[in-house]
């Protein structure tokens, strides 16, 4: 029997979305099970640069109804595509999806290292005394 799906933080890999529902599987999870040839195992928080310069890309992800803010699971390789297009000033900050590191599946780190998707990553919302946080993506 296959063993369940890990994150980046080998831990159980976390539901991303069901609205859209996503991934390689149409199951809210970024898993790829070994056999998904994008490797569509990065949860990212898509952006209009990004949409548009996937667009660019040959990959118009506005085609299945996706606009900015969407989760979607992306390949792997698309999503170090975009970060390499931000290193080289091509998009800006905005056009590299954040990324659900607790919904990413631990395959992406074949690609991608921990320290560069670190300032991509979703902030989630922590429970405080205060009660009041950003909950910023």
């Amino acid at each position: 029997m296959a063993s369940s799906p890990l994150n980046v933080f080998k831990q159980p890999l976390k539901l991303f979305s069901q609205q859209p529902v996503t991934g390689f599987f149409r199951d809210g999870y970024c898993r790829t099970g070994g056999i998904d040839p994008g490797n569509h195992a990065v949860a990212g928080v898509v952006t209009d640069e990004f949409l548009d310069y996937s667009a660019s890309r040959g990959n118009d992800l506005r085609s299945i109804g996706l606009k900015g803010g969407c989760k979607w699971c992306l390949c792997t390789a698309r999503w170090l595509e975009a970060y390499q297009a931000y290193r080289s000033g091509r998009v800006s900050n905005l056009g590299v999806p954040r990324v659900d590191l607790e919904a990413t599946e631990d395959s992406a780190l074949r690609m991608v290292d921990m320290e560069t998707f670190r300032p991509f990553a979703v902030r989630h919302e922590q429970p405080s005394a205060g009660g009041s946080g950003s909950g910023a993506v």
